[in-house]
């Protein structure tokens, strides 16, 4: 089973080209927190996997970070050099993300990684591990095992189900996300509640995040 590149294009160009910023102008908090994070370890440099439209790499750009954001969407790419005008984005997949520079201080995720299937997910993390320096740190959020949608539609792989038609996703407990990123020394683990207000109406997300370190 898989949820194709070209599959993955057309649903996310399809959304933004319908639905505008879905998730309006404001930076998730959890943005706010890996921020915060990031200055206490002296980041500098960062990457954002799955950067839409720019709402969460311009709350990095504009507190002097070196921004750099990678979305397969063409549609919300165009959105995002616009909106966010002192990041460097490029539209590619985040499953091959080899053309970037190997040397960020740090990587922030926002609810991507628990799209994909798990030879995918584990591709994906392979993929961000090659492009930190040594010591390197990322944040990621994902959904967790209380959210309200778990369990719901098909079942696809374990935890993981369709939440629309042909698209996975999965849904972490705390020591699956700590499976997930076992070569990484992990720092904290969390949950969080995101509000969020868009087309399917006002409702929060159960997410779980994780603070980790590159460690070879």
């Amino acid at each position: 089973m898989e949820f194709s590149i070209e599959a993955q294009k057309e649903f996310w160009n399809n959304r933004f080209k319908k639905e505008g910023k879905v998730w309006s102008d404001s930076a998730s908090a959890t943005a706010v927190y890996a921020l915060e994070l990031f200055r206490q370890h002296g980041v500098k440099k960062i990457l954002v996997p799955g950067s839409g439209y720019g709402r969460n790499t311009k709350l990095f750009s504009e507190a002097g970070l070196d921004v750099s954001g990678i979305d397969i969407s063409s549609i919300s790419c165009g959105m995002a050099n616009k909106f966010d005008t002192q990041t460097s984005f490029h539209c590619g997949s985040v499953l091959d993300m080899s053309f970037l520079p190997d040397n960020y201080d740090a990587i922030y995720c926002f609810n991507t990684l628990h799209l994909f299937y798990e030879n995918e997910r584990r591709i994906f993390i392979t993929e961000c591990s090659d492009r930190l320096k040594k010591g390197g740190l990322i944040f990621f959020t994902v959904f967790s095992e209380y959210e309200p949608s778990y369990g719901k539609n098909r079942s696809m792989e374990k935890d993981t189900y369709e939440s629309r038609p042909g698209r996975p996703t999965h849904y972490f407990s705390d020591d699956d996300l700590r499976w997930h990123f076992k070569k990484f020394k992990v720092l904290v683990t969390g949950k969080l509640n995101e509000s969020e207000d868009h087309s399917q109406g006002a409702h929060i997300h159960r997410l779980r995040y994780i603070f980790a370190q590159k460690i070879s």
